[in-house]
């Protein structure tokens, strides 16, 4: 498979070209282009996002940014069977139900159909206090582009809430590298295996990068 290797900056470029052509479109049907970054370093696809929307926003598109974190299940519930439980992380760490409810739905095709048309909510839950953030919808003008980095985005729960996904690989040695901690390393090595073995993501993204060095991204395909 052809690699291309590239700068985090022109990766950024390749992501908001695509964009913009699936912007156009979306501006004539009346809804907005949801992108997707997915990655198991929670930082790897942060990062990424935020430079693809501040780049859409200095360029004067419409952009509306989410993270997967924002919308996580209570912490009573994520660490049920502890904090190193592998199976909570694929089963029961993120509400993707109210991912889509709440941002993928209202902003896709037929969202005039839906319960909020055209409208997104930023928030849900504050990772760090694990209260609601309370926070209320933001409208949406047709061909605005949505933003959200997360994990396991390709799984069928998910995956068709998309209108394209970049998919950034890394190595399991990478992983156990960058994670955050102990506790994390112990949830998501496996898990993100489980997602790869699963679902076959990288079948199925529209975008393949190499990540295992972040400032040294590479495009497959």
């Amino acid at each position: 498979m052809p690699v291309s290797a590239l700068s985090p900056e022109a990766l950024a470029d390749q992501l908001i070209s695509r964009a913009r052509r699936l912007a156009t479109a979306a501006m004539a049907a009346g809804h907005a282009v949801r992108v997707g970054v997915d990655g198991c370093v929670p930082a790897d696809g942060t990062a990424l996002a935020d430079l693809v929307a501040r780049r859409l926003t200095a360029d004067g598109v419409a952009t509306a940014r989410v993270r997967q974190a924002d919308f996580q299940l209570p912490r009573a519930q994520r660490l049920e069977h502890g904090a190193r439980d592998s199976d909570v992380l694929w089963d029961g760490w993120y509400d993707d139900g109210a991912l889509r409810r709440e941002v993928l739905d209202p902003l896709g095709p037929g969202a005039a159909s839906t319960r909020h048309p055209m409208q997104w909510l930023p928030t849900l839950r504050d990772p760090a206090t694990d209260r609601s953030t309370r926070e209320a919808p933001r409208d949406c003008p047709p061909g605005a582009v949505l933003v959200v980095d997360g994990r396991f985005l390709l799984r069928w729960e998910l995956a068709d809430g998309f209108d394209m996904v970049a998919h950034l690989q890394t190595s399991a040695a990478a992983q156990a590298r960058r994670l955050a901690d102990d506790d994390e390393r112990a949830r998501a090595v496996p898990s993100w295996q489980r997602y790869l073995d699963g679902t076959d993501p990288a079948s199925r993204a529209d975008l393949v990068v190499r990540f295992d060095h972040p400032d040294r991204p590479a495009l497959l395909g």
